[in-house]
């Protein structure tokens, strides 16, 4: 499968490591060359210093044709931008855009952006360690609304039919 994660952060290099690991292609694209030092030796992935909102950077990196595209810096706008760019302008099907506010990531969702938000993730997590009830809002929500690339969303790996997405 080949991936691409725009951002080389903690999530972003933790993901891009096992990704490789398992043996998937992967392209790894952050603004700063420093953050590729996240990266084990052993990395066999690219690594790739641009903006991962510009299509001719993602194109360059080689993004086009890519199996899943996750956007995981640390900007909601900047996540929402690249996973734009990749739904829109190179018909990746399966894109996350990682969002920190638990409205704008349901509000993505509807525009046709699949989004995983960590602070409700955290809190349900919090909430479950202190034997507290989640919060209710889904962490994870597939693309509801809006155009997400012409693709049927489903999860790489299920069968047709199956539903998309989870909540958590």
């Amino acid at each position: 499968m080949k991936i691409v994660i725009v951002g080389c952060g903690r999530v972003g290099s933790v993901l891009a490591e096992a990704y490789d690991a398992a043996g998937h292609e992967v392209i790894v694209v952050d603004l700063s060359t420093r953050a590729f030092d996240r990266l084990p030796g052993e990395f066999r992935g690219s690594a790739v210093r641009g903006d991962g909102t510009d299509e001719d950077t993602l194109r360059r990196s080689g993004a086009e044709g890519a199996d899943a595209f996750l956007a995981l810096t640390e900007g909601d706008n900047r996540n929402v931008m690249a996973a734009q760019v990749a739904t829109e302008k190179l018909a990746i099907g399966h894109v996350l855009a990682k969002i920190n506010d638990p409205v704008r990531a349901a509000a993505y969702a509807e525009l046709g952006i699949a989004t995983v938000c960590r602070t409700t993730m955290l809190a349900d997590a919090v909430s479950g360690f202190l034997g507290l009830p989640p919060s209710g809002i889904p962490s994870m929500i597939a693309p509801r609304g809006g155009h997400h690339g012409g693709h049927e969303h489903q999860p790489l790996g299920s069968s047709a039919g199956a539903p998309a997405g989870g909540e958590g």
